[in-house]
């Protein structure tokens, strides 16, 4: 039965203590002796002081930095030398939110500590500081979440061979481009560990970490929603010699000091980190993060339902003339396909679309391309009873733009004085003005059904300084994405019936905090085989399933891997198309007969599922696995569906599939999509015996569906 309590129990006894309960998560944290400080987690729903007089908080005299949070003004640590001032605390059926409000000692500023909890298994955090003076103050060191997880002493220890055995962490092992999603489980050795992104790193590595206790089962988690640099830390100091250990972590924004300068009597609100804790499995630790990012993060009004239809496009890659264009939309009907996009090129001259950087910034469909204007290919779309998007990068400018020559000042300026080829500099006003109002223009103009947003930069043009007019400069990072944030929640609010795609040169902005005004999101560029299914499998833990954008054809695709394996490889997320056939040669009809079979069990029985579908990754690293098997099913476990997709070398392949997403007590009607062989079997044998699965090489695949019978 699921656990929807939340509360925050505040009790003042010789400190200011916060108790954060949200399902059978328990946090807890002391105002003492003029520090906010962690106390310690447990996963079964008690608080720490449950016993009275031996309540089990995490002896803070044993970290360096047992400190909440780390905050760094002017060169001078805040996070001690604070008054405790008030707290308050805002409940509704939904959520829970506690303000504690703290004072510096040392330094002009307010610090309001912002917790929210809904009932899953997870917390959202994010501190907003303001400056009570009539001077700008400097952000050098933020750390939005931090402080002591956990002490284990002699009697958990003695259970271990090794201290290099009692924690594991599980995060994305690669930050380059195509490379997105590359889940991998690591021991976590005894020292410090640094997990880099944006700054130190590319962008191309989503900001998630999974924490596990292999000795108790407790599996923290973690997000930090923000799109420019950011750090996880972990401090694991235990030796083989000594009898306790101790474990610390921090979730921190990077970038160039200061990475903010707070203007007189203003205020900044930092991103927000996000934090849960299971006594289970990896799974069910994602889960307990899909339920929050859905109930408290994905907020806004979605397109009227239509957030998950079959998107199809073509950019580049193609001709892209007015004939091309209506060939295509036709194969995409025939393919299932919902939604016609327009990809990166429509700016561009005939033969120049691979150009389409230069053009960045004009937004305007080329005359000698489009002699008619983009809308007859919209109207043509609309005809064959599809929806119409288009791309832009709004956010670079290309030298062939008017307003590249117009306005150079509004082009990032780096560490080194240089400024930037294509940037554009949010942090802005007139420059993030012009994108909103450039963008509204697009959306009304041409009739966009579904906006397409790119982000194509090198991962070092987040941090360009700017002049805060205090003769005082800062990284752009910041406020250049608190713009970027802004634009989208405002645009996602005025055009609430038009769908909003997500992309940054394929995963590089996928982050929560990018993701709140967007139905959904490229997650990478890379489609082919065997990489595409790692990215697949990985990128639905970061993300909810519906929200995650996969590819079938193009980009590759074709070159290696059995076209149902491509195909099944997006139908448990957002499906996309591309063309199977140039416009001009016959299509295959056997193809285009599995893929319009496939788009339809798509939209009558897996669409209906993702929007509160659990998901389970049988093989969550793939680097220990020669198949991958992925699984969605309904919470009220009445029906589900599976792929198994075969990896490299593993050629035919006889395997059992137990889902996990069953009600032992019924009845079930399976599918096996191949042969289309269906059988009736309980849940109970389900369970015990599992689905015997034979796939006949490598890099092809299986679909099984499986659905109560009334």
């Amino acid at each position: 039965m699921k656990n929807n309590f939340f509360d925050v129990y505040y009790h003042n006894q010789n400190a200011h203590r916060f108790c954060y309960r949200s399902g059978d998560m328990v946090y807890e944290e002391a105002f003492l002796n003029g520090a906010f400080i962690t106390q310690g987690w447990n996963s079964a729903g008690y608080p720490l002081d449950v016993l009275c007089g031996f309540p089990s908080y995490i002896n803070h005299k044993r970290y360096a930095e047992p400190f909440a949070f780390n905050l760094e003004i002017d060169g001078e640590s805040l996070d001690f030398g604070l008054d405790f001032v008030d707290y308050s605390i805002n409940k509704t059926e939904e959520n829970q939110e506690c303000v504690i409000t703290l004072k510096s000692t040392k330094k002009p500023v307010t610090l309001r500590v912002h917790t929210l909890i809904d009932g899953t298994q997870m917390l959202s955090r994010w501190l907003e500081v303001e400056n009570t003076s009539e001077s700008p103050l400097k952000v050098s060191r933020l750390s939005v979440l931090s402080g002591a997880i956990e002490s284990l002493d002699d009697d958990a220890l003695e259970n271990a061979q090794s201290v290099n055995d009692v924690y594991s962490i599980g995060y994305f092992e690669n930050d380059a481009w195509g490379n997105e999603g590359q889940f991998k489980w690591s021991a976590l050795i005894p020292d410090i560990k640094i997990i880099d992104g944006r700054f130190g790193r590319d962008r191309f590595r989503h900001p998630l970490l999974f924490i596990r206790n292999n000795l108790t089962g407790n599996l923290w988690f973690s997000q930090i929603g923000f799109s420019g640099g950011y750090r996880y830390t972990l401090d694991y100091n235990a030796r083989p010699d000594r009898c306790s250990s101790h474990l610390s972590f921090k979730a921190e924004i990077t970038g160039h000091n200061p990475i903010y300068v707070i203007p007189p009597k203003g205020k900044f609100t930092t991103p927000v980190v996000y934090m849960g804790l299971v006594q289970g499995s990896l799974d069910d630790a994602i889960n307990e993060m899909h339920s929050h990012i859905r109930k408290s993060v994905f907020v806004l009004p979605e397109a009227q339902g239509d957030e998950h239809l079959i998107n199809c496009g073509m950019g580049a890659e193609h001709t892209m003339n007015i004939a091309d264009s209506k060939a295509f939309i036709d194969q995409f009907a025939l393919m299932g396909g919902e939604i016609f996009t327009i990809d990166a090129g429509w700016q561009c001259p005939p033969d120049e679309q691979t150009e389409w950087g230069r053009y960045n910034g004009s937004n305007l469909p080329n005359p000698d391309r489009y002699p008619n204007g983009i809308k007859e290919l919209r109207d043509y779309a609309h005809s064959k009873g599809m929806k119409f998007g288009l791309w832009v990068d709004i956010e670079n400018l290309g030298e062939d733009s008017d307003v590249y020559c117009e306005h150079p000042e509004w082009r990032s300026i780096n560490a080194f004085g240089e400024r930037s080829g294509k940037f554009l500099d949010m942090s802005n006003p007139e420059a993030s003005k012009w994108a909103e109002k450039e963008l509204s223009r697009i959306i009304e103009e041409y009739g966009l059904d579904l906006l397409r947003v790119d982000h194509n930069i090198d991962f070092t043009d987040y941090f360009g300084i700017r002049d805060t007019g205090y003769g005082i400069d800062e990284c752009i990072c910041i406020k250049h994405n608190e713009a970027v944030y802004k634009m989208y929640e405002n645009l996602k609010k005025r055009f609430p019936h038009v769908i909003f795609e997500n992309c940054a040169g394929g995963g590089g902005r996928t982050d929560l905090g990018m993701m709140k005004s967007f139905n959904h999101t490229w997650v990478s560029d890379w489609q082919k085989m065997p990489r595409s299914i790692a990215i697949t499998n990985g990128m639905t833990m970061a993300l909810p399933p519906e929200k995650v954008d996969r590819l079938f054809a193009g980009m590759g695709c074709h070159t290696m891997g059995s076209l149902d394996a491509h195909l099944r490889n997006t139908m448990l997320g957002h499906i996309s198309l591309n063309v199977i056939s140039p416009a001009n040669a016959p299509i295959n009809e056997k193809a285009i007969k599995f893929i319009r079979h496939s788009t339809d069990i798509y939209k009558s029985f897996i669409r209906p599922l993702l929007s509160e579908s659990k998901i389970y990754h049988h093989t969550p690293d793939l680097h220990q696995e020669d198949c991958s098997v992925l699984e969605i099913s309904a919470p009220d476990n009445t029906k589900g569906a599976i792929t198994v997709i075969n990896l490299f070398g593993t050629n035919e392949k006889n395997i059992t599939v137990k889902p996990k997403g069953i009600d032992v007590s019924k009845e079930y009607k399976v599918t096996l999509d191949n042969d289309g062989y269906t059988y009736v079997i309980s849940g109970e044998k389900l369970r015990r015996n599992g689905i015997a699965v034979d796939i006949k090489s490598s890099l092809s695949s299986e679909l099984i569906l499986y659905e109560t019978i009334k």
